[in-house]
């Protein structure tokens, strides 16, 4: 087996179950899940439709292109959503989840040559598929702490000066997960001319920019920053997913969009990774891009989770509103996350995410530490319940 597996850390969620071992959470308590950004809201009945009306295609294989219709489709997309032109036939694919889609990448993109770009800067805390992909591809993780008195932003002035020439990768997320941070025009700027000047690849994970809490004030988006930035789309890779836009995490449908060259060398990597996405998928995917009304009737239902439980747990949990997604990133009482996460599990059912599982020591600090990861993704009513249990707990633990 490949030695490089041996590096790969267990996943949040398996530490989580190791940290409940041997607890017996409180039988009075209906269980809450809110540790995992899986959207519970109900998948629109249309989608489910063109599913079902697209499976005459399982008749036949796929290519990995994906159909006209489908890039068409979320060629459409990207120009009402971020006012870009992209070209379907090259500057768009369909993939099978953003997830699979920026560990893929990593593998494609990196030079594992004696003397080849062999880094990936990854914002801490990160989605734990940054550093898979990092290790797995022969490549160094370089995890640059994103902390409360910055703003949760990431700061470059870290990034060691003899450590640029060796970058290959730079993975962000806006809105991120989990501060719920957006990146302004202003640090898309600072970005980019890093890139110009030492010839890294962007990675921008996008997965939560239809969770926002405005109509008609969406996130900025890394292809509108560096078009209005006069830059065109030159070494930037943009990934996205229909499984918080659409309530549809099951459906593994995303798709990236950038640079024409670098699609061109990543779509020659997918025909070999065997990624060719379900023809019913893509039926199903071409109706959840062509449609919006569902989209705002889920942002609505968050809003209104947000509104309901955030003065409930301003008196107990330290936060600032999220930009967008569906997180709080909570500072807990006492500093200790992991213990208030197992003591909110035992006592009230609740399960939240300790923040140092999804974050990594560097500078010398975990930077989760001391947080959690609440996941307003149940029902308003499930939210709200856990919020006041989240209180009732935090009162105890005075």
């Amino acid at each position: 087996m490949n030695p490089r597996l041996q590096l790969l850390h267990p996943y949040p969620f398996q530490k989580l179950r190791e940290l409940f071992a041997g607890v017996t959470p409180n039988p009075g308590r209906t269980p809450i899940n809110l540790s995992i950004g899986e959207p519970k809201h109900p998948t629109p009945r249309f989608i489910k439709d063109a599913l079902v009306a697209g499976l005459d295609g399982l008749a036949h294989y796929p290519i990995t292109q994906g159909s006209d219709a489908l890039r068409g489709a979320i060629a459409a997309w990207a120009r009402r959503r971020f006012g870009v032109t992209l070209d379907p036939a090259t500057e768009v694919l369909p993939v099978n989840g953003s997830r699979e889609a920026l560990f893929a990448f990593a593998q494609a993109s990196v030079d594992s040559s004696r003397h080849g770009r062999r880094t990936i800067i990854s914002p801490n805390p990160f989605y734990q598929i940054y550093e898979g992909a990092a290790l797995l591809a022969g490549a160094r993780p370089f995890f640059l702490n994103t902390l409360p008195e910055n703003g949760f932003a990431m700061d470059w002035s870290r990034v060691p000066d003899d450590l640029w020439q060796t970058v290959n990768l730079v993975y962000v997320c806006s809105p991120g997960n989990p501060t719920g941070r957006v990146m302004t025009l202003d640090d898309w700027r600072e970005l980019f001319a890093l890139s110009d000047r030492h010839g890294f690849v962007v990675a921008a994970d996008e997965c939560y920019s239809e969770i926002y809490f405005e109509e008609g004030a969406p996130p900025l988006g890394a292809l509108t920053a560096s078009e209005q930035l006069g830059r065109g789309f030159r070494n930037l890779v943009v990934f996205n997913s229909l499984s918080k836009r659409s309530n549809v995490p099951g459906l593994r449908s995303g798709m990236v969009a950038g640079d024409a060259e670098l699609m061109k060398a990543f779509l020659l990597y997918r025909t070999y990774h065997g990624s060719a996405m379900n023809p019913a998928v893509q039926a199903a995917s071409v109706a959840a891009w062509n449609d919006e009304a569902h989209v705002v009737d889920n942002r609505r239902q968050y809003a209104a989770k947000f509104a309901a439980v955030m003065p409930l747990l301003k008196p107990v949990l330290e936060f600032d509103a999220p930009d967008a997604a569906f997180y709080l990133w909570a500072k807990v009482p006492g500093g200790d996350d992991t213990a208030f996460a197992r003591g909110l599990y035992e006592a009230e059912h609740v399960t939240v995410l300790p923040g140092s599982y999804l974050a990594r020591d560097a500078a010398n600090a975990n930077p989760g530490r001391g947080f959690v990861r609440i996941a307003l993704v149940d029902t308003l009513d499930a939210c709200v319940e856990a919020a006041e249990r989240i209180v009732r707990f935090s009162g105890c633990q005075k």
